[in-house]
């Protein structure tokens, strides 16, 4: 019998039980129930993913919150779609003011050193009457990845777009003929201010660019563009081909610039309205865009090279244009 004496329930000598004699209150039958399926590692809280997770909504959230310089003055993240820029580093602002780009403050960091880039940038924002606003460091940090900023940011406010018939009515203004500039896949914001540069050296009326997969006017375009793009209009085009349509109706014609095409520059007329199209150098024209032009228009090299840069080829024909026009 000693050996039974040890189970559950016996009796003792005192006329006791063992073990235990209260109920569980069902705690046992729950533990033995299943927990369901084993959760997804990003909601699991100490598993790396579920890190990682929460520092990539973290970003996404800061990005979300971009919405420029308050009027607190603090920069709030990089540029969203069409919304205010924000330019890093000494050299970048000192040009970004010498070339006249708009701009809504100027931010320092507190305990910047000084130079001669930093008080030029100050005295230049003074003179345009652009905010001058000191801020923490750990501000400007937020705003660039690797910390690169030198402590000196410049906010430029969005670009504001004329619309496509505002180009035409530009030249009706002017009482000539129209002379305009399309781009077509030109995704360099460097090659788009050095058009809008050499369309205002040359007498154009404006330039126009598709609103989506296409350069826009940033502040690198405004630096290159030498400050041209705040005296030219520049528009924007839901549907390009359409534009370009729409300009022939009204008796524009369309030229396309292409290496292989069938009109030279020699012995082309610019002297009535027309747009010239500029694709660019890897992919040239788009299909629909070049079906569209009344023309494709070559230019005649003489050295073994056999294309121009984009905004170097629409300087040379816009040059030509211009000389027959004073002809």
């Amino acid at each position: 019998m000693a050996g039974n004496s040890s189970r559950r329930g016996a009796i003792r000598k005192d006329g006791t039980k063992k073990g235990q004699v209260a109920g569980s209150g069902g705690k046992r039958r729950k533990g033995l129930e299943g927990r369901g399926a084993t959760p997804p590692a990003s909601e699991r809280t100490k598993h790396p993913a579920a890190r990682r997770a929460k520092l990539a909504e973290k970003s996404a959230t800061n990005r979300g919150a971009n919405t420029g310089g308050r009027a607190g003055g603090r920069p709030a993240g990089r540029k969203a779609e069409d919304g205010p820029e924000v330019v890093l580093g000494r050299n970048p602002v000192v040009e970004c003011l010498r070339a006249g780009v708009p701009a809504t403050a100027l931010w320092v960091a507190v305990g910047t050193d000084s130079d001669d880039r930093l008080k030029e940038a100050v005295q230049r924002a003074g003179d345009a009457r652009i905010s001058i606003l000191e801020v923490p460091r750990s501000d400007l940090d937020k705003l660039s990845a690797n910390g690169l900023h030198q402590g000196l940011a410049l906010q430029v406010p969005p670009y504001r777009y004329a619309h496509p018939d505002d180009l035409i009515s530009n030249a009706r203004t002017h009482q000539e003929p129209a002379l305009l500039v399309a781009l077509d896949n030109i995704t360099d914001p460097r090659n788009l201010g050095a058009v809008v540069r050499s369309v205002a050296a040359f007498g154009g009326h404006g330039v126009v660019i598709p609103q989506r997969r296409s350069a826009s006017v940033s502040a690198v375009a405004w630096r290159t563009s030498a400050g041209a793009a705040a005296r030219l209009p520049i528009a924007r085009a839901v549907n390009l081909t359409r534009t370009l349509k729409d300009w022939q109706s009204k008796g524009v014609t369309v030229v396309g610039l292409d290496a292989g095409g069938d009109t030279e520059l020699d012995t082309f007329d610019g002297k009535g309205p027309v747009v010239i199209v500029v694709g660019s150098e890897g992919k040239g024209l788009s299909r629909l865009v070049s079906e569209t032009c009344d023309h494709i228009l070559s230019i005649p090299m003489a050295g073994p090279v056999e294309s121009l840069n984009a905004s170097v080829a629409a300087g040379v024909v816009l040059a030509d244009i211009a000389r027959q026009r004073r002809g």
